[in-house]
This record gives C-alpha cells, sequence and structure tokens, in this order.
C-alpha cells in the first residue's frame, strides 16, 4: 500500500465518485467525527458525489440519505441503497431500491445461525439495531461491550457459511445474510443506473475509503481504494488490500484522504489556469 499522499493531481481530478464505509472510517469509538463529516461536505461542494457504502441498517440509511452531504446511501452490506430525488415542487423524496437477490432477514436459517452462534459465544448478542434491519442479522462482538476477540467474529461467519448464509466481518458486526450480493455488487448497480457509470472505462472515477474485511471487495475492484490505518488491524484476513493508505486511523484518516484529495486537485486547476 502506498502512502495517500502518493496519490497524483490526474489521479484525484478523473475522481467523480468518493464511497467509503462509516463505522471506524467516518466515526471513532463510534463517534461522528466533526472533521470527517466536514469532509464529506467539502468533497460535495468540490462537486463530487459522495455515497456511504455501510453494513448498516435500512433506519440509519433513511437517516443518512435525508440528513447527510451524501448523493445516496448503501446499506446492509448491499441489500439496499437509499437516495432522494426532488419532485416537480423541487420537495426532496426519498428513494429506494433493493437488490434483487435480496432475502428478508425472518428466514429460518439466519434464526438457525443466531442460535448456533449466541450458544457457542454466549456473550455474543444481536446488534442494537438490529430492529432497524430488513434483510441482515447483525451479531455484535466489538460495538458494545464486551469486546470479543476477532477470533469470535471469524467463527461466526464460519457457523454462517456452514448453514449456507453470506457473512462478512466488520469492526464492529458479523453480518449475515442470505442471496448474492455485497457491498460491491448494489454500489455498482446503484453508479450504473443513477449515474450512468460505465464499468471498465469508469474504474479510476471511483474512490473507496473502508477499514475492514467487508470492504475487502471494495478495495479489491477499485484501483484508487484507500484503508484508514486501522485497516491494518485485519491484515491477516484482508487478501486484497487497497492500493494507498492513510497515516492516521478512522475519522482522522478519512479528513485525511478528502483533504489529499481535494488539494491535489486544486493544485490541478490552479496549473490548468497558469498553463492558459
Amino acid at each position: 500500500m502506498k502512502p495517500i499522499a502518493a496519490m497524483t493531481k490526474d489521479e484525484a481530478c478523473a475522481l467523480r465518485f468518493v464511497l467509503m464505509d462509516i463505522d471506524d472510517t467516518l466515526t471513532q469509538s463510534g463517534k461522528l467525527l466533526a472533521s470527517s463529516y466536514t469532509a464529506l461536505w467539502q468533497l460535495r461542494e468540490a462537486g463530487l458525489k459522495v455515497i456511504p457504502v455501510t453494513g448498516r441498517s435500512a433506519g440509519w440509511c433513511d437517516l443518512i440519505a435525508r440528513e447527510w452531504p451524501v448523493d445516496g446511501v448503501v446499506g446492509e452490506n448491499g441489500a439496499l441503497v437509499f437516495w432522494e430525488e426532488s419532485n416537480l415542487r423541487g420537495k426532496p423524496v426519498l428513494k429506494a431500491e433493493y437488490h434483487p437477490q435480496a432475502v428478508r432477514n425472518d428466514h429460518p436459517v439466519l434464526a438457525r445461525i443466531k442460535a448456533r452462534a449466541m450458544e457457542e459465544a454466549p456473550c455474543l448478542r444481536p446488534a442494537k439495531d438490529q430492529f432497524a434491519r430488513l434483510f441482515d442479522l447483525a451479531l455484535d462482538f466489538a460495538e458494545e461491550d464486551p469486546v470479543l476477540p476477532l477470533e469470535t467474529a471469524e467463527r461466526v461467519k464460519a457457523i454462517a457459511l456452514e448453514e449456507g448464509a453470506a457473512a462478512k466481518v466488520s469492526s464492529i458486526h458479523v453480518n449475515v445474510w442470505m442471496g448474492l450480493y455485497d457491498k460491491l455488487s448494489m454500489a455498482e448497480r446503484f453508479l450504473t443506473r443513477r449515474f450512468g457509470w460505465e464499468s471498465g472505462t469508469g474504474d479510476r472515477e471511483v474512490f473507496f475509503a473502508g477499514d475492514s474485511p467487508n470492504d475487502e471487495p471494495m478495495f479489491a475492484r477499485f484501483p484508487l481504494a484507500c484503508g484508514v490505518a486501522n485497516v491494518l488491524r485485519y491484515g491477516g484476513l484482508i487478501r486484497k488490500l487497497p492500493a494507498f493508505i492513510a497515516s492516521r486511523e478512522c475519522g482522522g484518516g478519512f479528513a485525511e484522504i478528502a483533504h489529499t484529495i481535494l488539494e491535489r486537485r486544486k493544485e490541478f486547476f490552479q496549473n490548468q489556469f497558469i498553463d492558459t
């Protein structure tokens, strides 16, 4: 991984979209930092499309799409995407799309996985936002106390796979679902259908920032992906690391990333003005 400071002016100026994870990428110790939230505003005001891509619940995504400076939010690890459009009176209206492979989280296999996982790890618990989820089961190993070892999360993931479900480990939860999709498949679908993005020719138009194993599909897909520094905690669990890494962790790392992108773009356009 190269330091994010190695990003070139040409790379920064080719960007149209900045995508990012939320937990431990925009946040730190569960809180959204002023610096990372300001960075979202600055990126959007610079003309970039800003799109969180998260394992968080549909309930969270409803709020984020309405109240944050974003152009959409992919949630529940790719099961859904929410965004706003203006109606004929100019009033913002919330829109939603669900992945065609998404299966509601009352599926009996998910109930069986939950029972097995909580029997093997008695301190494991459903995520506090489970009530606001439509498609996945989120099992908390590190958001609330007691914080359980990463090995516990990996065992829960293994149980889910044994039972025929999909599962990903984030920095705080093990997300389990039925259906063939992930963060990447819905992000690509949304970029294409909403903004006319073209896979292949537009790969370097997309920047992604993340921190944990459930971000690996995004790291592997986009050549300008970047980890905040805490991604190093999961080095043994991520086969395909991002091209870049920030020097700082969590939301401070995202603010560093955004500053670098905006500074490189500023340098490019200043040089263009001088040249003309």
